[in-house]
């Protein structure tokens, strides 16, 4: 990481935490350097999460960054594309048009629990660079968690039990129906605009399976490949005694301890590995307002299958 270290600093993102990275002064100049590129991508693959403090962070930063990591490609959803840049999905709340949910008694604007981007399809995006465009006065936190640390965690006899099975996710986007690490009360409030568009045709997906550990390919570390979010139980182990196994496993996924929760700056970017790496909206005040966007880094893990239909006949991709 010598290159890296002469332009910039990197520091642990958080005290104790086995995962992500702060760098500090990068410039959009610098990625013109195959060293610091270089050094970037080796960092990531290794830390999971970066934070990006202290340098440039206009939008031609954030697109430029990401296409170090990855070839860049538009959402699926057009809803939520960004109006001028279809490269951008726009992640936006405001009072009188955002989705919002009771959550423990509690109204929370943009609320999103522990999931993994796109694990409803069989081909998951790699990652993603977050930008704030318009922070909340307060609330609004990122959370991240590393699935690398949540095998580290499972006891040795829940590895076995779990090798070699999938799980089952579908599409349905309201986080009210989720199954897995529900808050003790959750009710859907109202939904944004483009969000409903969206869950009109959220049924129109295929059910799809991942495995629930899988090999990072470039280290040779084991992944808990299990996301809270969309799952609807293991594939092999149908009824109560699969769900009651994938709610084990879910525990030690979103050990609150083991989080980290990101609490935004003006100008901070976030990059995350999507195949490695949970992460959460934790929301606002109903009555605030909060805007980001994030780039799509696309790949393809090659683990993921679609169970039903003919997945190559189903409008994936909106146009």
């Amino acid at each position: 990481m010598a290159e890296l270290q002469t332009a910039h600093s990197v520091a642990p993102l958080g005290n104790d935490l086995p995962f992500g990275a702060t760098v500090r002064g990068l410039e959009l100049s610098h990625l013109s350097d195959p060293g610091v590129t270089q050094a970037l991508r080796e960092l990531w693959i290794d830390k999971g999460v970066l934070l990006f403090r202290g340098g440039e962070t206009s939008r031609e930063m954030q697109v430029a960054l990401s296409a170090v990591f990855g070839e860049l490609t538009e959402f699926p959803f057009r809803e939520s594309r960004s109006e001028d840049d279809p490269r951008l999905v726009k992640i936006k709340y405001f009072p009188d048009d955002g989705s919002c949910y009771e959550v423990n008694g509690t109204l929370i604007g943009g609320w999103i629990p522990w999931h993994t981007d796109m694990i409803y399809f069989d081909r998951i995006n790699r990652g993603g660079i977050l930008r704030p465009v318009r922070l909340p006065k307060s609330g609004g936190q990122t959370g991240y968690l590393d699935q690398i640390a949540a095998y580290e965690r499972l006891p040795e006899a829940l590895r076995e039990r779990i090798e070699g099975l999938h799980v089952v996710y579908t599409a349905d986007l309201n986080y009210a129906n989720g199954k897995f690490a529900r808050p003790d009360s959750i009710r859907f409030v109202r939904g944004a605009e483009s969000f409903m568009k969206i869950m009109q045709r959220q049924y129109q997906y295929p059910r799809v399976i991942h495995p629930m550990v899988y090999t990072q390919a470039e280290t040779g570390r084991k992944v808990l490949n299990v996301s809270p979010g969309f799952a609807d139980g293991i594939y092999e182990m149908g009824g109560p005694a699969g769900e009651a196994l994938l709610a084990e496993v879910i525990a030690y996924c979103i050990d609150p301890d083991a989080a980290y929760f990101h609490d935004w700056q003006e100008g901070d970017m976030v990059l995350w590995d999507n195949w490695r790496v949970l992460h959460c909206a934790a929301g606002v005040p109903a009555g605030e307002t909060r805007v980001m966007e994030r780039t799509n880094i696309s790949g393809d893990y090659a683990l993921g299958r679609a169970l039903d239909g003919n997945r190559d006949k189903l409008p994936v991709f909106d146009v």
